[in-house]
């Protein structure tokens, strides 16, 4: 196979990328608690609204007319 050093030179390809770009910690002034409580409280929050859009707004015909067809 033509593919012998493939894994190698991907791996230094990798390392280069990596490289240019240090991971930085979140600096958010947060603890890892504060942060799980208020992702949660956003995830509440968009389920909400989805809840409340497909309760009332799911309806589009409004858009289209009534008895308008629709082109393909």
């Amino acid at each position: 196979m033509a593919r012998g050093n493939q894994r190698e030179r991907d791996r230094e390809r990798a390392q280069a990328r990596g490289n240019h770009k240090p991971k930085q910690p979140k600096n958010d002034g947060l603890t890892p608690e504060q942060r799980r409580e208020r992702d949660a409280r956003a995830l509440q929050e968009k389920a909400a609204r989805k809840a409340g859009q497909s309760m009332g707004g799911g309806n589009h015909d409004h858009f289209l007319g009534v008895g308008a067809k629709i082109k393909k």
